[in-house]
């Protein structure tokens, strides 16, 4: 080995099985033909004796050893040495490392360049870490006066697995150092062990695994990116003691100092019985009759539920993650719940409300009193309706026409013209609809009783007519009563003169009855029309008609309507006009048949004769001689006397001259 400044040198000639490895104070050639010796100052070659690889990879062990124990001291009386404060250390990937140490030399040389290198050859120049394409940017280094020296690299990578060792030039050329065996670099990645899966009311153990062995370390962990401070953590364990669900997620690892660098994240199944069961229902909001609504299911249960069930109160009504209800109804408001399961348990939800919306329908009017309704008592319908939300506005029509408002609809006294059909009218927010109608029937004694006459016009003597009593009565009248006058002449709807007579005509009322009661009609008068009857013809003065007195004759007739004529005839002809004839100073030519013709709009009719007579003296009284001619003595001579008299002459009395003869 070579000694000081004089680089005097001496050989250790190394066994055949050995060599040295680059973790040795020995140094494999780039040929493997010889070994260097590094040791005191300077470097000096053995003796070339050629060695395999796997030769000198055996051999290592014991080459260190006697290289170690082979230290030849320099001239300058200072020894060379590098020591490193570690000689291994376990770095987490992606951290950053520091490797530091001290070193001396001999006296009298002076540093010229420091560095670190990896893993150096025998032979081959080491090359500055820092000129490293890999490094660059993650190295640094420092030195100070005191021959202390760091190396600071960052963000270490699995491939920055190799032997760090600390370089040292001097002014003199061949007196330089390289501290081998240097630091050698582990490193690890944090890794969880833990199982992937455990049911709930079990113990689970997580491990934060690295290969190899840190310093110290302090190992916190991370549930879902947040730090767990309430359980049990003993070295690089954690230990969940009855698992819940809510321990479920994904955990990792790290050491203190280095919270950055997390393991990767384990996630941790929890396997339990569905909880937290919720319905959900869609479209959410108000629900009316005839949309359609889905109820979904959610759980939460590891495994997923198998099965979901769905009840309305206490009845299943369904299976799956969803019920729909198309085309809702009223009957399907209730209470919903969704049972779930899977292969741990089962449990139900809290209920869900379904409240269905719907316009009124079921409209219906009840009616009191129950029964017969009779005019003047006092009657309430009421309207009932199913509705939701409930009825906000009732309208009560009578037929087509509104009457009133409100949940009821009182009629006091009620009349006859109250009788009709009755609608109530619902309406809320979702619509309207009306009931079916109710007959309100009042029942009443007749009234408004009326006759009628058939055929209307004149009624002539002869002809058929009908009356017909009307009234307004409910029930309809069970009997009519005819009266003419005071006297009742029939009963009926209809009281009917076939024939009709003059003396039919008079006053005729119609009295009508039901079981309420009975009422007369006013008096309807028939008036018969005929033409003149009875037409008779009356003298005056009575008694005997003397010549020379005056004579009145009055025509009397019984006519409907009377008449409007009357002629008088002397015989056949017609002598006169008028309601009577009068002769002043009656003649005895005036005597003879009279009589009067009397006539209305209907007819005529002339009157049995009547016979004046009139009285008077003889006069025109003459004598007649039979036989006429000559008259021959002796012969037999008729006188006879002739004369008009009324009466007729009595006494004849002859004279001849004055002298009465017979």
């Amino acid at each position: 080995m070579a000694g000081a400044s004089s680089h005097s040198s001496a050989s250790l000639q190394l066994p055949p099985s050995l060599c040295c490895n680059t973790y040795s104070v020995c140094y494999l050639s780039e040929s493997a033909q010889w070994c260097r010796v590094a040791a005191g100052v300077g470097e000096e070659r053995s003796e070339a004796v050629s060695y395999s690889n796997s030769d000198c990879l055996m051999g290592s062990r014991l080459c260190n050893q006697l290289f170690h124990a082979s230290y030849v001291s320099g001239a300058f009386g200072t020894k060379w040495s590098v020591k490193y404060n570690q000689q291994e250390i376990c770095a987490i990937k992606g951290s950053t490392v520091f490797m530091n140490g001290t070193f001396t030399l001999p006296e009298g040389l002076t540093v010229t360049e420091t560095f670190w290198t990896i893993d150096p050859v025998p032979g081959v120049e080491p090359t500055d870490l820092s000129k490293e394409p890999d490094y660059s940017g993650r190295v640094e280094f420092f030195t100070d006066d005191q021959k202390h020296f760091s190396l600071k690299l960052s963000d270490v990578m699995k491939k920055d697995e190799h032997q760090f060792c600390f370089k040292i030039k001097t002014n003199v050329e061949k007196e330089r150092w390289t501290g081998v065996p240097g630091v050698q670099l582990r490193v690890t990645e944090l890794l969880v062990e833990a199982p992937e899966e455990v049911t709930e009311g079990q113990t689970a153990d997580l491990t934060c695994k690295t290969t190899c062995s840190l310093t110290d370390p302090t190992f916190i962990w991370y549930k879902n990116g947040h730090p767990l401070t309430k359980k049990t953590i003993k070295n690089n364990q954690l230990h969940l003691q009855t698992v819940s669900s809510e321990d479920a997620g994904s955990y990792s690892c790290a050491v203190e100092g280095s919270q950055d660098l997390r393991s990767t994240a384990h996630s941790l199944r929890v396997r339990y019985p569905p909880k937290n069961i919720s319905v959900s229902i869609s479209p959410s909001g108000e629900i009316v009759e005839g949309s359609s609504v889905t109820l979904t299911c959610s759980s939460d249960a590891n495994p997923h539920e198998k099965n979901n069930t769905w009840f309305k109160g206490s009845t299943p009504v369904g299976e799956g993650k969803t019920y729909s209800i198309p085309n809702i109804r009223s009957e399907d408001s209730g209470e919903y719940t969704c049972q779930s399961r899977n292969d741990l348990g089962e449990r139900r939800s809290t209920d869900l409300q379904i409240n269905v919306l719907y316009p009124p329908k079921n409209v219906s009017v009840s009616i009191s009193p129950s029964g017969e309704i009779v005019e003047g008592s006092s009657v309430t319908l009421s309207c009932s309706s199913d509705g939701n939300p409930p009825v906000k506005m009732y309208t009560w029509f009578k037929g087509t026409t509104p009457e009133g408002e409100g949940k009821t609809y009182s009629i006091p006294n009620i009349r006859s013209e109250h009788s009709g059909e009755y609608t109530c009218q619902n309406r809320n927010d979702h619509g309207q609809r009306r009931s079916t109608a109710v007959h309100l029937n009042v029942l009443y004694p007749p009234k408004n009783v009326s006759v009628s006459i058939s055929p209307s016009g004149e009624i002539v003597e002869g002809s058929s007519v009908t009356l017909t009593c009307s009234s307004d009565a409910n029930p309809p009248e069970k009997n009519n009563t005819w009266f003419k006058g005071s006297t009742p002449v029939g009963e009926g709807k209809t009281y009917s003169i076939p024939n009709i007579r003059s003396e039919d005509s008079g006053e005729y009322t119609c009295q009508s009855r039901n079981d309420h009661g009975e009422r007369r009609s006013t008096a309807v008068q028939i008036n018969v029309l005929y033409p003149p009857k009875n037409v008779s013809v009356s003298i005056s003065p009575s008694g005997e008609i003397v010549e020379g007195s005056s004579v009145t004759l009055t025509c009397s007739s019984d006519a409907n309507p009377p008449e409007k004529n009357n002629t008088w005839f002397k015989g056949s002809t017609p002598v006169g006009e008028g309601k009577t004839y009068s002769i002043p100073n009656i003649r005895s030519e005036d005597s003879g048949e009279y009589t009067c013709q009397s006539q209305n709009d209907l007819g005529e009719r002339i009157s049995t004769a009547v016979q004046i007579n009139v009285l008077y003296p003889p006069k025109s009284v003459s004598v007649s001689i039979s036989p006429s001619g000559e008259i021959v003595e002796g012969s037999s001579v008729t006188l006879t006397c002739s004369s008009d008299g009324n009466p007729p002459v009595k006494m004849y009395t002859w004279f001849k001259g004055s002298t009465p003869v017979g």
